[in-house]
């Protein structure tokens, strides 16, 4: 393996990984009142669309990736939605 080939798989897990804490945060605590529906919303249909992309090349790295970052902010998106949008008092 070279060097850049090790760097993107660090960054894939790394990147990935970073939605866990929040995710389990979320689902503790079922606070989602600092969680941005419209970022989330974007962000989601821009993952799936990588998720997309690297099936059509079958680039594997960037679909595994993206498969579990989409689970992952599929999720707390989806906690956003149940949970409630609070609207300003």
């Amino acid at each position: 393996m070279q060097l850049h080939e090790l760097i993107g798989y660090l960054a894939a897990c790394l990147t990935t990984c970073s939605f866990v804490p929040q995710a389990l945060h979320t689902f503790r605590t079922r606070d989602v009142s600092g969680i941005s529906l419209g970022m989330y919303s974007v962000f989601t249909v821009g993952v799936a669309l990588w998720l997309a992309y690297g099936l059509a090349l079958a680039a594997w790295p960037i679909v595994v990736a993206n498969a579990i970052t989409l689970a992952l902010a599929g999720t707390i998106l989806g906690m956003k939605v149940l949970y409630g949008v609070r609207r300003p008092d």
